[in-house]
């Protein structure tokens, strides 16, 4: 049984922690050495009796390839330390996981990728703001990282599905596990065009602290981490925390001073964090990485349809800020079947959106 495996059959323990694997590899440099001591060969190496007599119980050749097929039946990639593939920039940071589980391309895992984070509940502005310049960076070549949580994680990974790179989502839960539940469609379609990574084995049940340690994660394969909209008391200021502590770029997206979801924003570009007002701002901190003449952001792809003369008159009309029919019918002296007509073209073409109470911005 070679090292990975039985790193694996070591984080696959119950009551087998990252420090405790951490000190038995400061004993065991190569852990399948482990396999076949007695509790008290291990325990004389200074490792807690406890340990030792579960780990010579546990730790057996069996265990490992019944862990072993389990997640090869369920499609589930297995990364560890030991591998080449294991992403080099995790290992930069202070815990980095022992053991990682893949469902989809693990090869993104070492892309050049950013992060995005924000509240579980963000304004039309953060939301717009979060999915655009994903796939804007998408577009220009940049994986997408995020936590695959409602509000502004899920239209992160969503704006980079439409961008040219794929997106990476770092789940807070087993490998397993879809939450929150209504991403269920996005989970698999990054799974097809992504990566989704866990550090929790399948079978792992939700505890508090889950989630916050993921953050981590999110943050070590990130070259950098962009907030968009973040109260004080958000668990994305965790994620920008670890990013500081493994040296990495934060960015931050300021909003309306009067925003709760901008609060936290503003404290962390009153505490230094590089404020952004456009996604090029962000590119221009890594044209270095890509050589000759660097690279072009493109915000939103040319549109791949034509617009009338009057569906460009009401575009014109539009921006981010919502706008009632009513106001857009005074405005364009347009007759109310006409301006419906053209409203229902611009949505089908994607050029705009309809919101609740007949109110349109741009898309």
């Amino acid at each position: 049984m070679d090292n990975r495996y039985s790193l694996l059959g070591l984080h696959e323990l119950e009551g087998v922690g990252w420090k405790t694997i951490q000190h038995l590899l400061s004993k065991f440099p190569e852990p399948s050495v482990l396999i076949g001591l007695s509790a008290s060969e291990i325990a004389s190496c200074g490792i807690r009796a406890s340990v030792a007599e579960l780990v010579s119980a546990r730790l057996t050749p069996s265990f490992i390839e019944q862990k072993l097929h389990l997640y090869r039946s369920q499609g589930i990639q297995i990364l560890t330390r030991f591998d080449d593939g294991y992403p080099e920039r995790l290992k930069e940071i202070a815990q980095p996981p022992w053991v990682l589980y893949v469902k989809g391309d693990s090869r993104y895992l070492n892309h050049h990728l950013l992060g995005i984070v924000g509240t579980r509940t963000p304004t039309l502005y953060g939301k717009k703001i979060a999915e655009e310049w994903a796939s804007a960076l998408s577009r220009t070549g940049f994986g997408i990282v995020s936590g695959l949580a409602r509000g502004i994680d899920s239209k992160a990974h969503i704006g980079a599905l439409q961008g040219k790179s794929k997106t990476v989502a770092v789940l807070g839960c087993a490998i397993n596990s879809i939450y929150p539940r209504e991403n269920a469609l996005l989970f698999r379609q990054i799974e097809q065009e992504g990566a989704i990574i866990s550090e929790y084995p399948i079978g792992t049940g939700m505890r508090p602290g889950m989630f916050p340690q993921r953050n981590r994660i999110i943050a070590g394969l990130s070259l950098g981490v962009t907030v968009v909209e973040a109260a004080e008391d958000s668990g994305s200021l965790i994620t920008v925390e670890f990013a500081l502590d493994a040296s990495r770029d934060v960015f931050a997206v300021p909003g309306p001073i009067n925003s709760r979801q901008s609060s936290g924003v503003h404290k962390l570009l009153k505490d230094g964090a590089k404020l952004v007002t456009r996604v090029e701002e962000i590119v221009e901190e890594y044209q270095h990485l890509f050589g000759g003449d660097g690279i072009h952001v493109v915000l939103k792809p040319e549109p791949a349809f034509h617009l009338t003369k009057d569906e460009v008159e009401i575009v014109r009309k539009l921006s981010d800020t919502p706008v009632s029919i009513d106001t857009i019918l005074e405005d364009s002296q347009f007759t109310f079947g006409h301006l419906h007509a053209v409203l229902l073209s611009l949505v089908l073409k994607k050029a705009i959106k309809q919101l609740p109470g007949s109110t349109y911005i741009r898309a």
